[in-house]
């Protein structure tokens, strides 16, 4: 399956090294044996390739090298910047790894100005439908279903999804966060997990996670930022610049894997829109060299849409979620007051017929997000 950055991690090869990381299993091995051959594959994890890289044995009469989990490495940036600087971007060089590996890179500047960084998302409807033989409704029914990791999603069997589910977290408890840092209380965090697959979607309290868990606010706190760190979760902050009476400080939580999610539909629906928001977000960072953000709205009078998406500081799309509904929400019709020129839009997993109320859109979920491009005009801006 070819996946949406493919193309362009190929364009910036030939110019630099790559830098791809993202959540485990994600495809991140796959997308790089299929960006060109002849091909070195190489991984820190296992011994014999681990002895190559500490000799620089490897053959250099290929087009593309591949150093997986090379983070790992002690001083692997100083390494690879040694190898950059003497032999140059031939043969091309691709760097692949777990979330960590985007930790490290924002850590110090000894690869300044000689690499490209690319986060690799699970599916979405756009993706799904580019790649695959799906309509937009099927896809986005699929992901409520399997989630949008490429296996259990192309398998398409809810048991062999739950299991690969329940191997996937297993790994990142019990090994990841271990590379990761020193944690004492695992099950612990597997209960705040738990906690969480619950909540996507709501604004979340530091303190009853802390009474529930029974360990201080600022332990909680800490817990999330490593999930966060290891794209098991992402948080959505409130917005607040111009709204003067938006008080509210507590993030929202949602999955990378939105299979993951429990609770009824609205919060499964609310986790897919998140992510790929979120995708559409970094990948629009990535290939255009600016920056985004994705926040959520709410003012002290309670007044709350989903989702705001900013672009180079420039508030551009308010969405709201919904599974169900003929009404439109009164939220969108305040916030747009004070956000004038912001688009606003309300996406319904089942409607008949989209339409508009002012300047408010009611449009088809499956067919918003088939659409959904920050890099270039499209029906979802």
């Amino acid at each position: 399956m070819k996946r949406y950055i493919e193309d362009y991690i190929r364009q910036d090869l030939a110019k630099k090294m790559v830098l791809l990381s993202g959540p485990r299993q994600v495809g991140k091995t796959t997308l790089s044996k299929q960006i060109m051959e002849p091909l070195v594959y190489l991984n820190y994890d296992a011994a014999p390739d681990r002895a190559i890289i500490r000799k620089m044995e490897w053959d250099r009469n290929v087009k593309l090298i591949i150093f997986d989990e090379l983070h790992k490495m002690r001083n692997w940036k100083s390494w690879l910047k040694g190898i950059y600087d003497t032999r140059g971007i031939l043969p091309a060089l691709l760097v692949t790894g777990s979330a960590r590996l985007d930790l490290f890179r924002k850590g110090g500047d000894s690869l300044a100005g000689r690499f490209h960084a690319y986060r690799l998302h699970p599916l979405t409807v756009r993706e799904i439908c580019a790649s695959l033989p799906e309509t937009a409704t099927e896809a986005l029914d699929n992901l409520l279903r399997f989630g949008g990791f490429p296996e259990p999603y192309l398998e398409k069997n809810e048991t062999q999804a739950r299991r690969w589910r329940k191997s996937h977290l297993d790994i990142i408890v019990r090994q990841d966060i271990l590379d990761l840092e020193k944690v004492r209380d695992l099950k612990s965090i597997e209960i705040l997990i738990d906690l969480l697959k619950a909540r996507v979607g709501a604004s979340t309290s530091y303190s009853a996670l802390a009474e529930d868990l029974r360990v201080s606010p600022h332990t909680i706190k800490h817990w999330l930022e490593i999930l966060e760190n290891l794209c098991v979760i992402f948080s959505v902050q409130p917005y607040h610049k111009n709204i003067a009476r938006s008080i509210l400080k507590e993030s929202k939580y949602f999955f990378y894997d939105t299979g993951a999610v429990e609770g009824d539909l609205g919060s499964k629906l609310e986790n897919v829109v998140a992510g790929a928001l979120l995708r559409e977000i970094h990948f629009f960072e990535e290939t255009t060299g600016r920056k985004g953000q994705l926040y959520y709205l709410r003012d002290k009078e309670k007044n709350e849409a989903d989702f705001l998406v900013v672009l180079e500081k420039k508030p551009l799309l308010m969405l709201e979620v919904k599974a169900t509904t003929d009404h439109f929400a009164k939220s969108l019709f305040h916030f747009q007051k004070r956000l004038p020129g912001v688009r606003a839009v309300q996406v319904v997993y089942r409607l008949e017929k989209n339409k508009s109320s002012g300047s408010v859109d009611m449009l088809k979920m499956d067919e918003f997000l088939l659409t959904l491009n920050f890099q270039q005009s499209s029906p979802a801006l």
